[in-house]
């Protein structure tokens, strides 16, 4: 299968990037007209964007693929995916050592971020090693090595067991052309 590359930009990030863009503000001047407190002159990071250079903090955000419909992403917009091989009652993740190395469990920690999704079904199931994975309807989640970017989801499908996740829990499987058919109600 071929990686696609996409872009996935949650709806709060449009939103931001639209207020900055309305106000036109540069910020505010200190004495003699330099730059004020809180001004990173040379800087090109929007206020509210996440940094790239920075871990995402734990957490899960419902955003929207073009051809393949809503999806979860991490707080920094990588793709989340499920594996078919786990088990979701009791939640417990089948994938460790090696296969970890290649679908990273997405973090998770008592200051969790949970944008667009129910809060209900995001829980943590404790892993083998002791550290704490993200789950979505009791199924954990992982991010995919081979995504180096956000909205990649180059794991789609992989050994017939990996699959992005749904806002609800359930796994994506449909092609381009089935959810721009649905979407648009042809």
């Amino acid at each position: 299968m071929n990686p696609v590359s996409r872009s996935v930009i949650p709806l709060p990030l449009i939103l931001a990037a639209v207020a900055l863009t309305a106000a036109c503000t540069t910020g505010t001047a200190g004495p003699n007209g330099a730059p004020g407190a809180g001004s990173t002159a040379g800087a090109a990071r929007i206020p509210g964007m996440p940094d790239p250079a920075a871990e995402p903090v734990p957490g899960v955000t419902a955003a929207i693929l073009f051809d393949l419909g809503p999806i979860v992403t991490d707080t920094g917009g990588f793709t989340l995916y499920r594996y078919d091989k786990d088990t979701v009652n009791p939640p417990k993740s089948n994938c460790t050592e090696t296969c970890a190395r290649t679908w990273i469990p997405a973090k998770a920690d008592a200051d969790l971020v949970v944008t667009g999704i129910d809060r209900a079904l995001v829980g943590t199931v404790t892993r083998d090693d002791g550290t704490e994975q993200l789950t979505l309807a009791g199924w954990p989640l992982y991010r995919n090595a081979k995504d180096t970017m956000p909205g990649n989801t180059s794991g789609q499908g992989a050994d017939d067991a990996w699959f992005p996740a749904k806002p609800d829990g359930t796994k994506v499987l449909l092609t381009a052309e089935t959810w721009q058919a649905d979407d648009l109600g042809i």
